[in-house]
């Protein structure tokens, strides 16, 4: 058996067996909502769209319908920018991790710095202005230029790709958005 399968087959067992746990700690910025880790359904996606397989816990949040839009964008963004599934698939789960898929301005005492958009980024540290960063294309296609710019992105971890590009002060939960956003990944690429 093939060793990726076997380690997430057996990582779902435990999962399983525990009943999950909950998701690591939400980022300030995000409303107050517990997102219980369910034990994660056995979706093979093959190497291209989870190579190293999920690490850890997977969270799952159902979505509306700007949040399916901005998954959406973010694949149109990938496609334009001669991108693959693997990279439309690290650019969900991070918007996953830092936004929840909601294009967020600036949200007063909540806000981190002043990081604003899908994938928090912020205009003083030189991602761009509010208008451009809370742009899900320009966003999305800054976030992918400095992807691009990680030598081996395709062959690490995503959470570790993620944080390379992000640097994040919780550079592991990425890793959490995996599954649910190789999921999205397979349902919209056609489209």
């Amino acid at each position: 058996m093939n060793t990726i399968l076997r380690k997430s087959i057996l990582g779902i067992a435990g999962l399983a067996f525990t009943g999950g746990v909950f998701a690591g700690p939400v980022a300030a910025h995000a409303a107050e909502t517990t997102h219980a880790a369910k034990p994660v359904s056995v979706t093979v996606q093959g190497d291209k769209l989870i190579p190293h397989g999920v690490q850890g816990t997977q969270s799952h949040i159902d979505l509306n319908d700007e949040q399916t839009a901005n998954v959406k964008a973010i694949i149109a963004a990938t496609k334009k920018a001669g991108m693959d599934e693997r990279a439309a698939v690290v650019s969900i789960a991070t918007a996953l991790q830092e936004s929840k898929l909601e294009n967020l301005g600036h949200l007063g005492d909540r806000n981190d710095h002043d990081s604003q958009g899908l994938f928090q980024q912020r205009p003083s540290s030189g991602w761009g202005t509010v208008e451009q960063i809370t742009d899900p294309e320009y966003s999305t296609t800054a976030f992918l230029k400095g992807l691009k710019q990680v030598d081996g992105w395709q062959d690490m971890p995503l959470t570790k790709a993620a944080q390379t590009v992000q640097v994040s002060a919780y550079p592991d939960h990425y890793a959490q958005w995996e599954q649910q956003a190789a999921d999205l990944v397979a349902q919209h690429w056609n489209k």
